[in-house]
């Protein structure tokens, strides 16, 4: 059963960064602004969704977690395209750009997961 939570959340997820892909193609030499959105949106989402999973309880709490954390949102935010486009952009020259793409990510989404979280907690008190 575990499986089906993760597949079926996995799919949304692939299915909603594919749009943001369709929504926003990736230009050569310029910041992939469909996986910075997927992978900002996806901090902010798990820092609120961990919160708001654990003060669901333990019944529901591994359900959800597999849903939500692993399925949706680890098929909608994606490291790996992430780091292919860095180095694609140092590959072209761009050196300072995928410095600057580096930076503002990870920096960004550590911020934004903290953010999710002091959000996600807020929602469980009201």
């Amino acid at each position: 059963m575990n499986w089906m939570l993760v597949a079926a959340g996995g799919a949304l997820g692939s299915l909603a960064r594919y749009g943001l892909a369709r929504l926003w193609p990736a230009v050569p030499g310029e910041w992939p602004l469909a996986t910075m959105s997927a992978n900002l949106l996806g901090s902010f989402t798990i820092g609120a969704v961990a919160v708001w999973v654990a003060a669901r309880g333990a019944g529901h709490e591994e359900a959800l977690r597999l849903f939500f954390m692993t399925g949706v949102l680890g098929g909608f935010t994606t490291y790996s395209a992430f780091a292919l486009e860095t180095v694609t952009l140092a590959g072209e020259g761009a050196w300072l750009r995928a410095i600057g793409y580096t930076l503002a990510t990870v920096i960004a989404c550590a911020v934004l997961a903290q953010a999710g979280r002091l959000v996600g907690a807020f929602l469980t008190e009201i």
